[in-house]
């Protein structure tokens, strides 16, 4: 039996693992009524006090990338802080520790896709936040593996796919961006890339070609305005889409400036464990079935 000590238990990735768990991966999850992320020492507790526990999983962040402009120590505190006492707890019990961090470290600049080191450049707190969590994890724990990952979509929680699904029903015309590219990845794919490695994890030493920093997003690159016509033709089949108008992101200002460029290389995680995640269009198909179910 392998067992994930898991921070989060709401959000997208930490209910499809707790969904997808199966003997002999145990998932033990820790909500934030559990467990304060805001207090580091709080943090620090729960991984020294989890018994046996052989990997930990931080699938909890502050993820609302405008308001961050405005709560800056809000963001920090769960996306750097208390990654930064998960790894002192970590490494003080020699746990290794898988971390979720974002695209949005970089600054959209670069003409292809995006390895994982280069240069980060992130335009606005949230993405700061998250860098600083990065910089945390692998600066304090010698077995630790940051995954950055991209625009998810799952059948829980808040997220493109929901919303779009429930905004399309009115019929009304609609306006999406088309200058932001990045590679749509399903939670799912991401948790049952998590689980099938953990073992592996639970049981790789420091310096092991596993630990570092890795993209994990499905195969396929799109914009939101794709993703729209994508879903509707899959959600609908033969209905007549409401109008839709690809718009540039400027179209619609934020307080968090976007990158136009999101899209992660995924040769290391081809090279280091053999994995390409299914193109993302058929992981969407199977979510849609999925909530289609669901509503049945």
């Amino acid at each position: 039996m392998t067992r994930i000590l898991q921070f989060g238990a709401t959000g997208q990735l930490a209910r499809e693992m707790l969904a997808r768990q199966e003997a002999p991966i145990e998932v033990v999850a820790l909500s934030r009524a559990e467990v304060d992320l805001t207090d580091p020492a709080a943090v620090a507790r729960a991984v020294e006090d989890s018994g046996a526990i052989d990997l930990v999983l931080n699938a909890a962040a502050y993820t609302a990338v405008d308001k961050a402009e405005s709560e800056p120590d809000a963001a920090y505190a769960v996306n750097a802080r208390a990654p930064e006492a998960m790894a002192k707890a970590c490494q003080a019990r020699g746990l290794p520790l898988i971390h979720i961090s974002t695209d949005m470290v970089f600054d959209g600049e670069k003409a292809r896709a995006y390895v994982e080191d280069d240069p980060t450049n992130p335009l606005h707190v949230y993405g700061a936040s998250k860098l600083a969590g990065e910089q945390a994890v692998l600066g304090h724990c010698d077995r630790a593996l940051v995954a950055r990952v991209s625009w998810l979509f799952s059948a829980y929680g808040q997220n493109f796919l929901q919303w779009f699904l429930k905004a399309s029903q009115a019929g009304t015309p609609m306006r999406l961006v088309d200058d932001q590219k990045a590679r749509p990845t399903a939670s799912g794919d991401l948790a049952a890339f998590i689980l099938s490695q953990a073992d592996r994890l639970a049981r790789a030493p420091a310096g092991a070609p596993e630990w570092g920093l890795l993209h994990v997003v499905n195969d396929g690159v799109a914009s939101r305005y794709d993703m729209a016509r994508t879903i509707f033709a899959m959600a609908f089949p033969g209905r007549e889409p409401p109008p839709m108008e690809p718009v540039p992101t400027s179209a619609f200002p934020t307080p968090a400036k976007r990158a136009l460029n999101a899209v992660l290389d995924t040769g290391r995680l081809q090279r280091v464990f053999g994995v390409q995640l299914r193109p993302w269009e058929e992981a969407m198909e199977d979510t849609i079935e999925q909530l289609a179910a669901a509503e049945a």
